[in-house]
């Protein structure tokens, strides 16, 4: 743009026009620097061939002072300079103690340089004077000056960097281009370009034209920047006033005592962790948590979240435990009081209160109550709570997938809250509570996690007393809680997590015990839940039998339950008709309210044990015991061995080897030694749509088959469990109670079980129990065969006319 500028000087305005261009003069490069007429400009000179200028000045101090147009340039030439410059002269060189010079100098006239006479040392060249035109003194340049001095008065005023002198000196220069020079020279917002554009102006109204440009500009700039001051200034100031006035507040508000809602909180949740009783850890991460949200604002994101934390460090059971010392005899009384029977499950609870009693820091055991459905598993475990004088809390594990419902969820995710087991101590509000996880081997697993494997650290002693939960991320001491698992069957439960828990089987009822349960717990509970009285309804206890044997088949007392609650049903009907004399249950009006007999297990046994080849076995379900029926036949053949019923691999491989047996010893048994040469044998397990498996049926079905080759009908009312080997041995085999206890429900009057079994009989089974049966031990084949089979003709009658009486009576 400087060019431009030159470009349109008229020559007229060039001073050295008639006389020609002037003597030459060395010209000094400067940087980043433009020196205008009549201004005084201290200069550094550091450049060697700058120095050797100022030092070759003699009498003559003129110079001429020219700014380069690229400042990184060490080295100018002629080229690198503007063409316009100011000729000035040097008034006094000071030698500084780095070798370089401090020049003052004068700016004199504005010059245009001319053809550059010499390079090295330094540079001289021959000028050209710039002429200014004197512009005429019209009101538009007056006000124009005006404008300009009273612009760079309000700059001056609020500039912190620039002296207030220097509008005195701007209100007594008169001449507009004196002016203008002097004003450009103080303004330090000009750029280089902005002042050489400037200096390269001769036309004093078009100077002071862009002047007043820069001048307006540079006051809006000022304006907006104390605009902006301001508002920070006043922000900062109604923030620090706010502070002031808020704490004086508090402060007032707490010598009245007349606190703010959330100050009350604050106040309230830091009282609770001070009496909570939590470790010192715990104590120090809420109080800081706590100071954390004090001083958070309530509309903030994060308020709510920390706050729900807070609280729940807060309000957890830290060292809050239940009563003190049990009395024992009082605890045994409360579960007898609730439960029939049951001796060895009552036996260990009161074990555990013994010993808790001389050792009361001990750890709560983790017990399992596996048995068939109905039996009380989950019942018991209030009884447990009631007889402990703990508090109870039940959690279902029942189709349970998400490892978070026992650990919880990390405080990161939306919604978060702690685990079960946490939120479980909540609500019982203390540390040792009877906690009940029922269905433990429903648990399920998928991508979610796997819950058995994260109750492994809940359930051992060792580590639960610092259990962590995700959300709390604080150790939780679980140890003193009791904690009571319900399970119908171990198989689906993990190792790891079976060996954690002591195991403790609760097998089914007999129908005495039934009838008893019935009696005591059942008909007055639903008597008192169908709006009845005891004195509208008697219940004899032959009708609780009968209902018991012919109208469930099971091992617990659900479905007993459910059908005296259909009897009860019934007569509330018959009392909202207008019935109102009592009513007692006899067989008919059973049979009225519940229909025809459901089950005839005891007439079916006599019934198809009167063919030769049909045996009576016992299994083992999740349900509890139940008998089996084991049917063999045979027809004309070739030897041929076939295996129906849907049974496994297990059971097929015991009939293949009670077959091989009977063959092996068919002379001993009267039997043709090559019994199979001319038929073909079918073993049948019948209820075909029930898988079944396991090797104790084995005595069973070597039996059938002696008894169909023998064509001799074993003796009615007798059942029998074994497991049998190619030898003739007799093994033991599991689940006898449960086994027993269905032969008893079936009305079976002998069993024959294996010798090695004995002890589990003697253990598990009571003198009630065993009432009525005769047990029979066998250490191999032939002993079973003894008592199954008949072998006189006085034996036969007599089997005949037992199965003539039984099914007469069921008639």
């Amino acid at each position: 743009m400087a060019n431009d500028f030159v470009s349109v000087i008229k020559p007229s305005a060039l001073k050295g026009e008639k006389n020609g261009p002037s003597r030459p003069l060395p010209v000094l490069p400067v940087r980043d620097t433009v020196l205008f007429p009549h201004a005084v400009l201290p200069l550094t000179v550091g450049r060697e061939s700058s120095i050797q200028l100022i030092q070759s000045l003699g009498e003559e101090k003129s110079i001429l002072v020219v700014a380069q147009r690229d400042a990184r340039q060490d080295a100018p030439a002629g080229t690198d300079l503007y063409a316009v410059g100011t000729r000035a002269t040097v008034h006094k060189v000071v030698k500084m103690p780095n070798q370089s010079l401090f020049v003052f100098t004068e700016g004199n006239e504005r010059v245009r340089l001319g053809e550059f006479s010499q390079e090295t040392p330094f540079m001289t060249a021959e000028y050209e004077v710039l002429d200014e035109a004197e512009p005429e003194k019209t009101p538009e340049m007056e006000a124009l000056q005006r404008n300009v001095v009273s612009e760079f008065q309000q700059i001056v005023t609020s500039s912190p960097t620039l002296s207030d002198d220097l509008q005195t000196i701007a209100i007594n220069i008169d001449e507009p281009g004196r002016l203008a020079d002097f004003i450009a020279s103080s303004l330090p917002f000009l750029t280089t370009g902005d002042k050489q554009e400037l200096l390269e102006t001769p036309d004093v109204s078009a100077r002071l034209e862009r002047i007043n440009k820069h001048l307006a500009k540079e006051l809006e700039v000022q304006q907006l920047r104390n605009k902006i001051q301001t508002e920070v200034q006043d922000s900062v100031q109604q923030s620090q006033r706010d502070y002031y006035l808020r704490e004086q507040l508090k402060a007032i508000q707490k010598e009245i005592g007349d606190l703010d809602d959330t100050q009350k909180d604050m106040a309230e949740l830091k009282e609770k962790i001070e009496a909570a009783g939590m470790p010192e850890d715990v104590k120090k991460d809420a109080l800081k948590e706590l100071g954390r949200l004090s001083r958070m604002n309530p509309a903030a994101a994060d308020y709510s979240l920390t706050r729900n934390y807070v609280e729940w460090l807060a309000v957890l059971p830290w060292s809050k435990t239940s009563s003190g010392e049990v009395d024992i005899l009082k605890a045994k009384a409360f579960l007898d009081e609730d439960h029939y029977g049951l001796k060895k499950v009552k036996d260990r609870i009161l074990d555990y209160l013994s010993v808790r009693r001389l050792k009361p820091d001990m750890k709560g055991p983790i017990l399992c109550f596996v048995g068939p459905p109905g039996v009380g598993k989950t019942s018991l475990g209030r009884s447990i709570a009631r007889a402990l004088d703990r508090k109870f809390s039940r959690i279902s594990l029942g189709g349970m997938h998400d490892e978070a419902e026992i650990r919880g969820h990390r405080r990161t995710y939306i919604g978060a809250l702690p685990g079960q087991i946490i939120q479980h101590l909540k609500r019982v509000e203390v540390k040792d509570p009877v906690f009940m996880l029922d269905e433990i081997d429903k648990l399920g697993r998928d991508f979610r996690g796997d819950p058995a494997s994260a109750l492994l650290e809940t359930l051992d002693p060792e580590q639960n007393n610092s259990f962590r939960d995700n959300y709390l991320d604080q150790p939780f001491d679980l140890s003193k809680v009791l904690f009571i698992c319900t399970a119908n069957q171990l198989d689906t439960i993990p190792g790891p997590l079976l060996d954690r828990m002591e195991i403790i089987e609760l097998t089914g009822y007999t129908e005495e015990e039934k009838v008893n349960i019935a009696e005591k717990y059942l008909i007055p509970r639903q008597i008192k839940e169908n709006g009845l009285t005891p004195e509208g309804i008697d219940f004899p206890r032959e009708s609780v039998a009968m209902i018991a044997r012919h109208y469930t088949r099971e091992a617990g007392v659900r479905k007993l339950e459910q059908q005296i609650g259909t009897v009860c049903r019934k007569l509330a009907r018959k009392i909202a008709e207008g019935r109102t004399e009592a009513l007692t249950i006899t067989p008919e009006v059973v049979h009225e309210f519940l229909g025809g007999i459901k089950v005839r297990v005891d007439t079916e046994i006599a019934e198809r044990t009167k063919r030769s080849g049909v045996v009576v076995g016992l299994a083992w379900t999740p349900a509890g015991g139940d008998v089996l029926f084991i049917e063999a036949n045979k027809m004309k053949g070739k030897g041929g061995f076939t295996m129906t019923g849907q049974i496994g691999d297990v059971m097929k491989e015991s009939m293949q080897a009670a077959l091989t047996w009977v063959r092996s010893n068919a002379l001993k048994l009267g039997l043709d030694e090559d019994v199979m040469k001319d038929i073909d044998v079918h073993i049948h397990v019948p209820a075909g749509a029930i898988p079944k498996d396991g090797p104790s049926a084995g005595v069973t079905m070597a039996t059938a088959l002696v008894s169909l080759f023998t064509d001799t009908p074993v003796h009615p009312l007798l059942a029998m469990t074994g497991e049998i080997t190619l030898s003739g041995d007799v093994l033991p085999v599991g689940g006898i109670k449960e086994k027993f206890l269905a032969a008893k429900r079936a009305g079976v009057r002998h069993v024959i079980m294996p010798a090695d079994c004995k002890q589990q009989v003697d253990e598990d089974l009571t003198p009630d129990q065993t009432e009525g049966i005769t047990i029979h031990y066998a250490k191999r084949i032939e002993d079973v065969l003894a008592v199954a089979l008949p072998h006189t003709r006085k034996d036969v009658v007599e089997d005949e006319e037992i199965r003539q009486e039984v099914l007469t009576s069921a008639a």
